[in-house]
């Protein structure tokens, strides 16, 4: 037995140890592997009624199936194109590259579905696991392979062939194996999928909580008011320049550091949560705890324009240009946050056809309405930051989960990195 053959994983169950080692596959080598490549529809096919459910691209995600509403096509188009439907259990792969993945996961639905191009879908059977499959793909030392395998000028993608017959893995000998790890992996996503609903309903409650405290369009008074206040009459209506300060932030572009001290705080930043950021020495806005920075510019119909980031933290973020900062003056900040986040006063500024740019004046002529009794504003505040702290725990545990389960995935599958492909 040579070198290359004897793989073993870092982690394995004990009834399996004495079972040898893993062997070498591609998914070419199993004659009996039923799968098959997505139908090529164009879009004159495409209707609103058809019998047949498009899955495309987009429904498919990183060890996860992306609900959202199918487009649909005729039985009769489907037969014309020899179609070929895909089944609940089915392992759907996007051969495109998807920023730097390739995408895979288990088709969850029974009833008429068919793929689109660019799709390819294997059928299980009792040679591999679809769910150990699944799992194998997303490991890490898989991505890179994968991704090594793909090719194209503007749109990657993997061949189907490459897929088949260059991409190399190591799997158990015996399917009983296979079966344990993919229970292992399914439970845990189990746990991740109900905390993740968990999540769902938390974000929900929040935005039913916003919708409630504050006045809808049009009115003075909210749906909902703490029984104290229900006597206080409705709220005032003032402008942002009374109530609080602005500044407009200040260009960092020649001085981005990856080791720097500050957080730049730029639309990009903004829009992903602070999930990307560049960084910098120079502070060339300062920022503190309280201070609402928040989006001047977006593209026509964009997502961004007027969402805001509540500062949590001194000396730790700058303000870049097309970011303005907000200092509250006469109002509670959280609450002023809550009101400024999309309001519809700066997106009406976005006609859908050019770039949208917030002047200062726009800024703060922005109406705003507030409670007379500021213990109001701060017991909307506080009820607000307590559902945003739920939300933000519950995140955190999603997120050590997913970080238990890529761990689990690096020790339940070889390491491939010396297989030669």
């Amino acid at each position: 037995m040579n070198k290359e053959q004897q793989i073993l994983p870092e982690l394995r169950f004990p009834e399996f140890v004495n079972d040898g080692f893993w062997v070498y596959k591609k998914l070419g080598d199993y004659e009996e592997l039923s799968s098959g490549d997505g139908d090529w529809i164009l879009s004159k096919n495409i209707n609103t009624d058809g019998e047949y459910q498009i899955v495309q691209l987009s429904s498919i995600g990183f060890g996860n199936f992306k609900e959202k509403e199918l487009k649909t096509i005729s039985k009769e188009t489907f037969n014309e194109l020899k179609g070929t439907p895909i089944l609940k259990g089915d392992l759907l792969i996007n051969r495109m590259v998807d920023s730097d993945k390739i995408n895979n996961c288990i088709f969850p639905h029974k009833g008429d579905y068919v793929t689109s191009v660019d799709v390819c879908w294997i059928r299980e059977n009792s040679l591999i696991n679809n769910y150990f499959l699944m799992n194998l793909l997303c490991t890490n030392e898989s991505q890179i392979k994968l991704l090594s395998l793909s090719s194209g000028a503007g749109r990657v993608r993997i061949s189907k062939r490459n897929l088949f017959e260059r991409f190399v893995f190591a799997i158990p000998t015996n399917p009983k194996e296979q079966q344990k790890i993919a229970n292992c992996l399914s439970s845990l996503d189990d746990v991740i999928n109900t905390e993740t609903e968990k999540l769902e309903l938390l974000q929900d409650h929040k935005k039913g909580l916003l919708q409630q405290l504050f006045p809808q369009e049009g009115e003075t008074q909210p749906k909902y008011r703490f029984p104290e206040y229900r006597n206080d009459g409705d709220w005032k209506e003032t402008t942002l320049d009374a109530v609080a300060d602005y500044e407009n932030g200040k260009a960092h572009e020649k001085e981005i550091s990856k080791t720097g001290k500050y957080k730049v705080v730029n639309s990009k930043f903004i829009s992903t949560e602070g999930e990307v950021v560049k960084f910098s020495d120079s502070v060339n806005l300062e920022t503190k705890i309280g201070d609402i920075l928040m989006v001047l510019s977006d593209i026509p119909n964009g997502k961004a324009l007027s969402k805001c980031f509540y500062v949590d933290k001194n000396d730790t973020y700058t303000v870049n240009q097309r970011i303005c900062k907000i200092t509250s003056t006469n109002i509670n900040s959280v609450f002023l946050f809550y009101q400024l986040n999309r309001n519809k006063y700066f997106l009406r500024f976005d006609d859908g056809n050019k770039q949208t740019n917030l002047r200062k004046d726009d800024v703060l002529n922005c109406p705003i309405l507030k409670p007379t009794n500021p213990k109001e504003q701060d017991k909307i505040a506080n009820t607000l930051t307590s559902a945003s702290k739920l939300i933000e725990e519950q995140q955190e545990k999603i997120r050590r989960l997913q970080a238990h389960k890529k761990g689990l995935l690096q020790q339940l599958f070889p390491n491939l990195n010396d297989v030669a492909v």
